[in-house]
């Protein structure tokens, strides 16, 4: 079994801080000792979408866990996953409705493609 990873770190508020790091956080390589205590984030690896070099979604495991607030859409002592956009930390069930909205989007923008596609062979004016 492996033992719990933890990490101690500087914090404006409360000094030195050791917390216990979940197996998904990727680390905490660019912690700034200015931070306050509550905005300590555990963070996972990201998932992209990126398109002709452009940054369009990312999504993430996150996690503060001494928030002073647990706010749904703010992040909190709770894991979520932030989404960027909607620059929101989301639950399961609203990122299965992100997924979805996604998928109807990509419907829609196929839709124009076809459209396109009969412009430019003379179908549509």
């Amino acid at each position: 079994m492996t033992e719990p990873r933890t990490v101690t770190l500087p914090t404006i508020d409360h000094g030195p801080v050791t917390l216990t790091c979940p197996a998904w956080c990727r680390g905490h390589a660019d912690h700034r000792p200015d931070t306050h205590r509550s905005d300590i984030l555990h963070i996972g690896p990201a998932v992209t979408l990126t398109f002709h070099g452009a940054e369009v979604v990312i999504a993430c495991i996150v996690q503060a866990p001494c928030a002073t607030i647990d706010t749904p859409g703010l992040g909190g002592r709770t894991p979520g996953i932030s989404m960027d956009p909607p620059a929101r930390t989301l639950t399961p069930v609203d990122v299965y409705s992100f997924a979805a909205a996604l998928d109807g989007y990509a419907d829609r923008i196929r839709d124009l493609a076809d459209q396109l596609d009969a412009i430019l062979a003379g179908g549509h004016q």
